[in-house]
């Protein structure tokens, strides 16, 4: 049984005669609370779509120099910079940070999220 078969079952049951008002109660929240769960899984993957770094963008923001020194220090700002450099020549498509990994992940299994 899948989510949306599930979902048609606790509807039928709740509006069963034979269904108490408590349970009646129980099947609503649930109901209202899993419309909740999917308005903030779209939020999160839409989330996850804007900030999971493209290897264009990583690289380009190598150029914003001041805004690079204030995020990861001199040294840091270095160490990013050729990170992304290499990156690009080894043919990634995506940031290696571990956000952006574990983002990729998750936006690879959308459909849990929004199922």
């Amino acid at each position: 049984m899948n989510k949306r078969t599930l979902v048609e079952k606790l509807k039928a049951l709740a509006a069963s005669p034979s269904c108490c008002p408590e349970l009646k109660q129980a099947v609503n929240n649930y109901l209202v609370a899993l419309a909740n769960e999917q308005v903030a899984a779209k939020n999160l993957v839409a989330e996850l779509e804007d900030d999971v770094v493209d290897i264009d963008t990583l690289v380009k923001n190598v150029s914003d120099t001041e805004h690079m020194i204030k995020f990861f220090g001199v040294e840091g700002a270095k160490i990013f910079a050729e990170n992304a450099y290499k990156l690009k020549a080894s043919g990634a498509k995506y940031c290696n940070c571990f956000a952006c990994q574990v983002g990729l992940e998750i936006l690879d299994n959308r459909d849990v999220l929004l199922s």
